[in-house]
């Protein structure tokens, strides 16, 4: 079936079965490979894209609900103000260690600070929780989401825990 949406600003058809994964019309008929395959069950975050402008599991969201509706990849998130900050963050502050989650984290801290562009740790810890990071960079994902928001360096007590990961 011809499916008709926009991709990074780009007008696009595919040739697909409704019940596909928009995962997989990205990496296999878009040829996008930044978006990726993590759990498969929409647990992990490593897939996130923005679907009309909400952060969405793209492994679980199906091609047909994504019809006529604009899709925002990492490969586009720089077009978009917030992302181009928190992408500049991320390099910045040398975020990732493997880097195989990164997209989704990217695309999931755009998402929060274009909701709450002042965001306290609790509040990105809470909205980061469904993105999960083998590496652990969790502190300098946080890092990050400040840095991209315009707010200050958390202080830490040398003698205190940093706060629980956010996964």
């Amino acid at each position: 079936m011809s499916i008709a949406l926009t991709v990074n600003g780009r007008k696009r058809v595919v040739e697909a079965e409704t019940d596909k994964p928009l995962l997989w019309v990205l990496r296999e008929d878009l040829d996008m490979p930044g978006t990726k395959f993590g759990c498969g069950a929409g647990l992990c975050g490593a897939c996130t894209v923005h679907l009309d402008g909400e952060a969405v599991r793209s492994c679980q969201t199906l091609i047909a609900d994504a019809a006529g509706k604009v899709v925002t990849t990492i490969e586009g998130i720089a077009a978009n103000a917030i992302g181009k900050r928190v992408s500049a963050a991320w390099a910045a502050l040398d975020v990732p260690q493997c880097g195989y989650c990164q997209a989704g984290q990217i695309m999931s801290a755009t998402a929060l600070l274009k909701q709450n562009p002042k965001p306290t740790a609790d509040d990105i810890d809470g909205w980061m929780s469904g993105n999960i990071c083998r590496c652990a960079t969790y502190l300098r994902i946080r890092a990050a989401i400040r840095h991209a928001a315009g707010l200050p360096a958390e202080i830490v007590d040398a003698g205190q825990p940093s706060g629980e990961q956010m996964a």
